[in-house]
């Protein structure tokens, strides 16, 4: 069986989608591709997200944020948007998931703290399903 691929999708990439594909990276290892892209990406990573994550001993620091392209969409397995509505291609034969989270821009770490950690909730529910154990 070949890898899946999972592609986390926000508006800007900067936040919550940089944070999921940091813990599903973290977590899979090299037995999930990972990738994230936004529709309108922000010039760069929040840096409460990076600090967030640090917490965690992940670094998503070096992080870019990626415009969405069709491409992307098309090679993967399963699409995870995360509040960026219409602006998500639809493609036909994929699985999708919208994982409704607070947007950690603009927030402090207090605040960005508990949407980190129901991002890892979900992201070990996720590969739960993706690999299940042998």
């Amino acid at each position: 069986m070949s890898k899946p691929t999972v592609l986390f999708v926000c508006i800007h990439n900067a936040g919550r989608s940089q944070m999921a594909a940091g813990y599903l990276r973290h977590l899979a290892g090299d037995r999930v591709e990972v990738l994230s892209a936004g529709s309108t990406p922000a010039a760069s990573v929040n840096p409460v997200a990076v600090q967030a994550m640090a917490e965690e001993g992940i670094d998503i620091a070096a992080e870019q944020p990626k415009i969405l392209t069709t491409q992307a969409v098309q090679t993967s397995d399963v699409v995870i948007t995360m509040g960026c509505g219409d602006t998500c291609p639809f493609y036909p034969g994929k699985r999708y998931e919208d994982w409704v989270l607070d947007d950690p821009a603009g927030q402090g770490i207090e605040a960005v703290r508990p949407i980190r950690d129901e991002i890892r909730r979900r992201i070990e529910a996720l590969l739960a399903e993706l690999l299940p154990a042998a």
